[in-house]
């Protein structure tokens, strides 16, 4: 039993030690911020969907395009129509689409 908390308490200051030594980044996760390229890169590439565009823009499009969650693709359509890019269309629900200007 000794030896099996000896080589525990071992094991993790060895992976403490490689961590701080080498780093580590990690994957992203849900929850962790992006870098403000990222947000350009993403914004950049919404707004060339958005000229390229003829229709309706739904939240669900944002998300698919842009690979994110709901909450954010709404903050993204929030940010451009802030800018005067789109307009909503609809108050709340799955009847919320967004015309270009």
């Amino acid at each position: 039993m000794v030896n099996f908390i000896l080589g525990f308490v071992l094991g993790g200051v060895i992976i403490y030690i490689v961590v701080k030594m080498f780093g580590y980044e990690g994957r992203a996760t849900p929850n962790s911020p992006i870098s403000d390229g990222q947000k350009m890169e993403r914004m950049e590439k919404l707004k060339k969907y958005i000229a390229s565009s003829s229709g309706k823009i739904a939240n669900d499009d944002v998300e698919k395009l842009l690979e994110v969650s709901d909450a954010t693709a709404e903050r993204y359509l929030n940010e451009l129509e802030k800018e005067g890019l789109i307009k909503q269309v609809g108050k709340t629900g799955h009847s919320v689409y967004y015309d270009k200007l």
